[in-house]
Parts: C-alpha cells; structure tokens; sequence
C-alpha cells in the first residue's frame, strides 16, 4: 500500500462521524412558564434504507426572546447515546407567560465541534387572565405505511389508496395546511405511528417501535411545521401496542415497551421525572382549560364484563379530573380523550366508553357526573381522536362530541350513523349535526376568541372546510354554518 494510500486510511478511522438533526425539533407541553425541548442526533439527513439511524454526541439548547439569539440562555449540555435513542430531551422553566421564545439547537459530535440548528420557535401560555385569541389543531390517524404504499393485503402493501401527488416524499399534505393557519398549539390524540400494520414493517422490539417514530417525524412537512408549532400528545392502541389494546397478554410489544417508548419519543413528561403522568390538564387562558387524558395504561381488561368495577381512566385519574374540572372557572373546558365518548362507534367493539361490551358504564357515569354539577352548562365539550371520520354529535344528555377524523387520505373512512342497527346507538338516541358524506382526511381546528367565542371548523387536508360551528359565551347556543 502507497504511503498516501495509508495516510488516507488513517484519516478516515479517526474523522468524527457526521452529525445531523434530520428529524428537526420540537417543542412539548407548554405552559406558562415552561416547555419540553426535543431533538435527536442522526448520521443521515434523511430516511435512510428504511430508518433514520442516530449517532451519538452532544448537544443543548439556547433560548432568547429575540430572534436573532441575544442574551440567549443555554440549557445544560446533554448526550445523545443509544439508551435514550440519541434523544436530546429537556425541560426548561422560568419562562415568562404570554411570551414567544426563540430556541435552536447546538449540536455536534463532542462539544469542540458544534454547530448550531434552526431557529425554531413557541409562545408559553397566556394563563387565567390572558384573552388573546388562541388557535389549535387536532389530528389522529397518521397512518404512514397506508399513506405511502397503499392498503395491505395478505401481509403486502397494495399501493390501493396511496397518495399519488408529486409532494408525497415531503408527508402529509395537511401538514402544510395546518402550517399556513398558523395555529398556536398542535394535538395528538393518539394512533400517532401503528405499530401493527400488519405487513413486513410490523412492529414488535423497541428497535422498531423507535424506526415507527423515525420514519413518521423526519417527514419535511413534520419538521417544518414542527418548528414554529408547539405540540402535546396522547398515545391510543396503535402507538400503544396494537388495535384495541389493553395491557394484558403476551403478544408483543408488551404494554410496559409501549408505555416506555411513547414517554420516550414525544416530549409529552419530564425526562428526569419518571413519576410523571401522562394525563394533565393546561389553562391556555381567560377562556379556555384543556385536559388531556391517559386511555391505556390504566385500564382494566377489555373483555372483562363492564360494570362499577371496570375502568379505562383508573381511579386516580378520575378523580383528578373531576377535581380539576370543578376548580375551573374557564369559558370552556374541553376534554380531549383519545377515544370517543359519544360517537355512534362500531357495535362490535369493546375498546372505549361507548362500546356496549366496552367501558360504557363509566362513560355514563362520567357524563350523568357533569350534568350533576352543571358543567354541561359551563362550556363542557369532548374533543376526540381514534375514529377514522369526523363528526360533531351530541349525547341524550346535551353533551357534545367533536371527533377530528383521520389525518390522511388513505385512512379514512365512513362512520356509523345514529340507529345504524351496527352501530353502538341503534335505537337513535344521538343527535348529529354533522358527519362526513365522503370518506377523506383533515383534521379539526379550534379557535377561541378574545370576546370569547369558541368555533370548531372541521378541514380536509387540502384545507376545505367541510363545517363549522360557532358558539357565543353568552348564552352557549350553538350556530352552524
């Protein structure tokens, strides 16, 4: 070998390994005076043979109030190591209210060769006396496989139903729409990755759990609009372990991997408070409370015979919710739940709190408990995820649901009707005052007025509005457009 040929050799075994950010940043559970930063180290910049592999290194946040990072207050160095899957995840207080920050991130494969990320963006929460109009959106089903290569049949992906435009490797169309409404905050409410997609991309060790995550958030559209728009999350049955889930059994991934892995993968609790649930409730300001809800990790067998002792919150968390509810003095109070608690839903399902074999006991009594103490009456609304159409209904006792439909196309479907005879509401008891009549993708946006006002618009991914409803804080009578 020739004396150059040996000196490239030696300079490749001992160049630093490059280091990217390819799934961009994030930013999760804003409050008043406090966020969830979240980056992660990888050796490409892109989806790669299938994954986004992470390399390790160090990095760390710089905040300012200023865009151009004066008087920018640095977070503490962290490393990116394959415990924490090359995460780089903080939690930063001493935030001022009602306050936009700038926050990029500094990174690099040791602290002697950094360089510095995009300029990323979030405002913190107004609070109780804050009344600047808020926006936010609210998705579910993000199916990516589906999205991407097509319905699956036999184990294999048919292409059947594949988005066909010519922006498909940026990622979900109505990612660029949400982004063009500038919405203040972004929800999602769970079935944010499948694990089961039942093909050759199945998902059942933590290796591939995280490469579900991966795939999901190094898609441009993500990135992009993940950098001026705050996120917080709720995981359901698919980012879970699989359809209709509990915790029980041994088919994998094992409840515990599931729980572990969505903690680990959304900034959504504290990295350094393993303690930390997973239900929490935020005051976005004068106006608006919202409460956000764990439907998995406590919950009793799903086959077992519903009645008083069975539970898909857990008993903690009702009584959290029932004490934090009272306490409220918000113009509205919106639970968003993971599953719905209205519907109509499929009769033959036994998964959430309208289901007839399901939890539907303590769904009744959850809503007979808010007729009790009015709330009703003091802007009580359900916000849902899971179901594949969106649909704005309302229960025999007044209370009404919002469901934000798949995000995709390709994931969408047509709902069950009131005195559908297989639906979980065959004698008609619902009243709904919309429901898709063509099976497509969007999302649902909220928006609360300074007067305080709140209008609930249901979108298709392109950004038609499909309905809306407006509401006064005066006297609460609903008004369709």
């Amino acid at each position: 070998m020739s004396g150059f040929s040996l000196l490239l050799s030696a300079l490749l075994l001992t160049a630093e390994p490059q280091v990217f950010h390819a799934q961009g940043e994030m930013a999760g559970e804003v409050t008043q005076t406090s966020v969830i930063l979240q980056s992660r180290l990888t050796s490409v910049e892109s989806l790669t043979d299938g994954d986004v592999a992470g390399v390790a290194g160090v990095g760390r946040f710089e905040l300012s109030e200023h865009s151009d990072f004066r008087s920018a207050r640095p977070t503490d160095w962290l490393r990116a190591e394959p415990d924490n899957d090359f995460l780089i995840k903080v939690k930063v207080d001493r935030l001022k209210p009602a306050t936009r920050y700038y926050y990029r991130l500094v990174y690099g494969a040791d602290r002697d060769s950094v360089k510095k990320g995009n300029a990323c963006s979030f405002r913190t929460l107004q609070g109780r006396e804050g009344t600047r109009e808020v926006s936010f959106v609210v998705v579910t089903g993000m199916n990516y496989m589906s999205f991407h290569y097509g319905k699956v049949k036999k184990g294999k992906r048919t292409g059947v139903g594949a988005y066909r435009g010519k922006d498909k490797p940026l990622g979900y169309p109505a990612l660029a729409t949400m982004l063009k409404m500038k919405p203040d905050f972004f929800v999602g409410t769970g079935d944010n990755v499948y694990y089961d997609s039942h093909d050759d991309r199945e998902a059942t060790e933590l290796k591939d759990l995280r490469r579900k995550w991966h795939e999901q958030f190094v898609q441009p559209r993500f990135v992009e609009l993940f950098r001026h728009v705050p996120t917080y999350w709720e995981k359901d049955d698919h980012d879970h372990r699989f359809n209709d889930c509990d915790c029980e059994g041994k088919r994998p991934p094992l409840s515990d991997l599931g729980i572990r892995t969505f903690r680990e993968q959304v900034p959504v609790v504290d990295p350094q408070d393993p303690l930390a649930t997973t239900y929490r409730t935020h005051r976005v300001n004068r106006h608006l409370q919202i409460w956000l809800v764990e439907g998995r990790d406590y919950r009793s067998p799903n086959r077992m015979p519903d009645g008083p002792d069975k539970t898909l919150w857990g008993a903690e968390q009702i009584a959290w919710l029932k004490r934090t509810l009272l306490a409220s003095d918000a113009t509205w109070k919106l639970l968003i739940s993971p599953t719905p608690m209205v519907g109509p839903d499929d009769a033959y399902k036994i998964d959430n709190h309208t289901n007839h074999r399901g939890f539907r006991h303590e769904g009744r009594a959850f809503f007979e408990w808010i007729k009790q103490q009015e709330l009703d009456k003091q802007g009580f609304h359900v916000i849902c995820g899971d179901r594949h159409w969106q649909y704005h209904s309302v229960d025999p006792t007044g209370i009404e649901e919002f469901s934000s439909g798949a995000l995709v196309d390709a994931n969408a479907r047509l709902g069950r009707d009131p005195g559908d005879p297989k639906s979980t509401d065959p004698d008609a008891t619902i009243t709904q005052l919309h429901s898709q009549t063509a099976a497509s993708g969007g999302f649902l946006k909220v928006t609360v007025h300074c007067s305080g006002g709140i209008g609930f618009e249901f979108f298709d991914e392109l950004g038609t509005r499909l309905y809306q409803m407006v509401k006064s804080p005066r006297d609460g009578v609903p008004v369709p457009r």
